[in-house]
């Protein structure tokens, strides 16, 4: 990976290509994020640079957390996050990235969290079938069978089950960049990316491409 940035989630929306096509997009508020700090092979055992997002006033901040940042003389950010790259010299301390790092067609990694649901039964959350709707049926929204009785004698180990769903770190792959907007930080991704409005959201080069 050789380029990457924050953003947050505006909604989704649609565009229209040359010949006509509508193409559903999601709208990106991407940065700009700063270069808060670099780390090599020989200091940290591999190569990355974090990046902040987001200012926060002072009186947010704790000690140990404003001396990250004075060492470096870069503003307070409220989010930090790391970048995993080859080149980290490439980039400079207090160095701003913006939305144009990227260019229409490129195609990019999306990683974000993914909507929390709350406690859900078995159909809901795995998509499993209910059971007879008659009125001789007492079984209609069930787990199902646990497995056997005398043999094996317990529940596998992977049995799907209710319980809390969503909120899930998720990445969605392979993505295009439809549009960018350097003046407002806008990036306009085809398709849907993971999480609610307003949720973070990490843009990196595909590793797939």
């Amino acid at each position: 990976m050789e380029k990457g940035i924050l953003g947050k989630k505006l909604g989704m929306t649609q565009v229209f290509d040359e010949n006509g096509n509508i193409i559903p997009v999601t709208v990106i508020k991407a940065g700009p994020v700063k270069v808060i700090q670099k780390k090599a092979v020989d200091s940290d055992g591999y190569t990355a640079i974090q990046v902040g997002f987001e200012d926060i006033k002072p009186t947010k901040v704790n000690k140990p957390i404003k001396g990250h940042f004075d060492k470096g003389g870069v503003e307070y950010k409220r989010i930090l996050r790391e970048f995993r790259i080859d080149n980290p010299e490439t980039y400079e301390i207090g160095q701003e990235i913006k939305a144009d790092v990227f260019q229409e067609g490129d195609k990019v990694d999306v990683v974000g969290t993914s909507k929390g649901k709350g406690y859900q039964g078995v159909i809901k959350r795995w998509n499993q079938h209910r059971g007879p709707m008659a009125h001789g049926s007492k079984y209609h929204r069930g787990v199902g069978s646990m497995g056997g009785s005398s043999a094996p004698s317990r529940t596998f180990k992977g049995k799907h089950m209710p319980g809390r769903m969503g909120g899930e770190r998720i990445t969605v792959q392979n993505l295009e960049v439809v549009k960018v907007d350097p003046e407002h930080n806008l990036l306009l991704l085809k398709g849907a990316v993971p999480g609610p409005k307003d949720g973070l959201l990490i843009i990196k080069d595909s590793v797939k491409a």
